[in-house]
């Protein structure tokens, strides 16, 4: 094959070069790596080959430079060349002088051919996810905003401009519904390459999704008038966002909530409205314990030395409150404080008993449960009904074992304390 149609080769090759924007010198990169691979694996070896690029040009050319010698002494056909078959190509060439011959693409054979095609394409593919790998790497707590082509059982498949994205399960907020062709913003998570394979994960569930939103809705955030220091969730729950201004004259909490509550419903909506907490931070561990309980209030905190456990006491009527459905506002408050914090009743009753001295009588498991729902003393049980029990632990405990707690509670009792 002439030249010219090796270079209608080379032609074809930069035109899928510059469909995935390969730039030229990388090109020619890789196609000497593709030419020399062929030429292995035709001579053994490539050390008697050299390979001009010529990026203006757009084309390669190759030579296959052979010592002549006598053709009894011929040993390697890749580095040496019978001195009459050499003459033949050039009379003028005498022994032991070096024959540079040109060689083309299709020298190699139509097989060949197809298999530098293949070679090729991998290789450029092989770029394009190493330059989407470093490109994403650098977005990674980023907001993006794409487009869902498919809804798996385990995943969500998003196209970010010709990018996939993959959304896990655990990554999405469970509220949340989906429908091919729907417009999603999420938070790059995290970005793998693992033996050819890329895989960016995409989270809607990260505290650094709501960091963004604070940044995106709320100017003084992105301007670092104000600094987020901590966010904990509980996707599609409830979150918690300690707060605080770099300058006196703003209120960071206001700021955040803006005016009537604008700015933190924007965030709200866009997180299948999730209660957002958005706390004032202190250094003060105690008053930061009380701000993150909210919306209970506390009476008093008693913080070990430590400073990683604290007991407190709140109203009767607010320990639902402190504690929260399901656990989920004492479980937040303590992930945002670091502390971890038993929440108790404040009772005007001297007599009353701590709900775990009935450990030996209900089980440890029935105790959690009652302290889960706010039921951390005798008194705290009785105010409610056997019904109501068994309503509120969502049939975690029975209506035949509420019935016996009462019973046992009430034995401790004297018929006039109970009054």
């Amino acid at each position: 094959m002439s030249n010219e149609e090796s270079k209608l080769i080379i032609q074809y090759f930069a035109e899928i070069a510059r469909e995935k924007n390969i730039g030229k010198d990388m090109l020619m990169t890789i196609l000497e790596e593709v030419f020399r691979s062929m030429i292995r694996r035709k001579y053994g070896s490539d050390e008697a080959f050299e390979i001009i690029l010529n990026p203006d040009r757009g084309d390669i050319q190759m030579f296959h430079t052979r010592e002549v010698v006598p053709d009894e002494e011929l040993t390697n056909e890749a580095t040496e060349i019978k001195f009459s078959e050499a003459t033949k190509l050039d009379p003028d060439l005498e022994l032991f002088d070096e024959y540079a011959q040109e060689i083309f693409i299709t020298d190699f054979g139509r097989r060949s051919v197809l298999t530098a095609r293949q070679t090729l394409a991998q290789r450029i593919r092989e770029i394009e996810k190493e330059k989407l790998y470093q490109e994403y790497t650098e977005r990674i707590g980023e907001i993006v905003l794409g487009d869902v082509y498919q809804i798996r059982a385990r995943d969500i498949l998003i196209n970010h401009n010709s990018t996939e994205l993959v959304m896990p399960k655990s990554q999405q907020i469970p509220k949340d519904r989906y429908r091919k062709g729907d417009t999603i913003r999420c938070v790059i998570e995290d970005v793998k390459l693992d033996n050819g394979n890329l895989s960016i994960i995409v989270s809607r569930t990260s505290p650094a999704f709501l960091e963004r939103l604070f940044e995106n809705e709320i100017p003084e955030v992105y301007d670092g008038i104000i600094d987020i220091k901590k966010v904990v969730r509980e996707p599609g729950d409830r979150s918690k966002v300690a707060v605080v201004s770099n300058d006196e004259r703003v209120d960071a909490v206001g700021a955040c909530v803006g005016m009537k509550g604008i700015r933190i419903h924007s965030i709200v909506r866009e997180l299948c409205n999730e209660n957002i907490d958005v706390i004032n931070f202190t250094t003060d561990k105690i008053e930061f314990i009380k701000r993150a309980l909210q919306p209970a209030r506390v009476l008093s905190v008693d913080l070990n030395a430590a400073g990683n456990h604290a007991k407190v006491n709140v109203p009767a009527d607010q320990v639902s409150k402190a504690i929260g459905k399901g656990g989920v506002n004492i479980k937040l408050a303590s992930a945002l404080t670091g502390c971890e914090i038993d929440v108790y009743r404040e009772t005007d009753y001297e007599d009353d008993i701590e709900i775990s001295e009935f450990e030996e009588d209900f089980g440890m498991d029935v105790v959690d449960v009652l302290y889960e729902i706010g039921c951390d003393s005798a008194r705290a049980v009785l105010r409610l009904n056997p019904a109501e029990l068994v309503r509120r632990t969502n049939g975690r405990i029975d209506e035949y074992s509420a019935k016996n707690i009462f019973k046992i509670i009430r034995d401790e009792f004297d018929e006039d304390e109970l009054i």
